[in-house]
């Protein structure tokens, strides 16, 4: 491994960080720029040098989510092997659970509530899950599987609906559970050596 200098995020980055943040938090509607502002830690003029609207802060928000999508697939890469990248995703979405039970998926909430906009936002943000989705349908199709597709769709979606009943309830416990059953079912899918 080579060292590499750390920079800090850059104001653009922090506001789009920020937005995607403060967005799940508190929903597109209810969140102002001097919200995102202080977030960020940057004074509220300095939003409208990189974003002249909130749309804008929306779209970029959409690109934070990208971003952390991105890094995650990257990590899950280094998992050896296909059914135990797909475990660690589950894990990974368990560990998440606290978040879960106050403000839902960060994706899920947010693509809900872009879909009621009928501005097109909502296609941005479903190429980001779809990405996750194609990477997922790899995983099992790397298992040997003819119906990955289906399986990443199934996948995903218990992902989405576990999360949607975790926030509803606030309770973090349906998660775990959740994502127990969810590593067996991937256990069940491994062919046997």
């Amino acid at each position: 491994m080579t060292d590499s200098v750390v920079r800090p995020a850059g104001k653009r980055e922090r506001l789009s960080d920020a937005a995607a943040k403060v967005f799940h938090e508190q929903g597109v509607e209810k969140t102002t720029i001097a919200d995102i502002a202080r977030a960020a830690q940057v004074p509220v003029g300095n939003v409208y040098y990189y974003f002249k609207t909130k749309d804008q802060l929306v779209q970029a928000a959409i690109g934070a989510h990208a971003r952390t999508g991105q890094e995650i697939i990257t990590a899950l890469e280094q998992v050896d092997g296909p059914a135990e990248r797909l475990r660690a995703l589950v894990r990974g979405w368990v560990e998440q659970r606290e978040l879960a039970a106050r403000f839902g998926c960060p994706s899920g909430t947010l693509a809900t509530e872009l879909d009621k906009r009928a501005d097109g936002l909502e296609r941005e943000l479903a190429d980001v899950m779809r990405g996750l989705l194609d990477w997922i349908e790899a995983q099992f199709a790397a298992l040997g599987r003819t119906d990955s597709r289906e399986l990443a769709v199934a996948l995903l979606a218990a992902y989405q609906g576990i999360s949607l009943l975790t926030n509803t309830f606030r309770d973090p416990a349906m998660m775990a559970a959740e994502g127990a059953r969810l590593e067996r079912w991937i256990d069940s899918l491994v062919p046997a050596t």
